[in-house]
């Protein structure tokens, strides 16, 4: 009483394919599909895109004493 038999999901699929139509249903996951195909493409390119900032380290760094007697003269 509680599982659908053969016959049972036979008919849900025919109602499914009347209502939806083999080419809307087809056009469908073919949208799907180009969806999933340009997520994974924009994923790709944000990983490329953003290299990791360089740090210039032939600078020597100001300190904050530094910083201070700079804005006081």
């Amino acid at each position: 009483m509680g599982s659908f038999s053969i016959w049972h999901w036979l008919v849900v699929g025919i109602i499914v394919l009347l209502l939806f139509g083999k080419g809307r249903f087809s056009g469908m996951m073919g949208d799907v599909a180009k969806g999933i195909k340009e997520f994974k493409k924009g994923m790709a390119e944000d990983e490329e895109a953003k290299p990791a900032p360089r740090i210039d380290s032939t600078q020597p760094a100001a300190t904050e004493a530094e910083k201070q007697a700079d804005k006081t003269v």
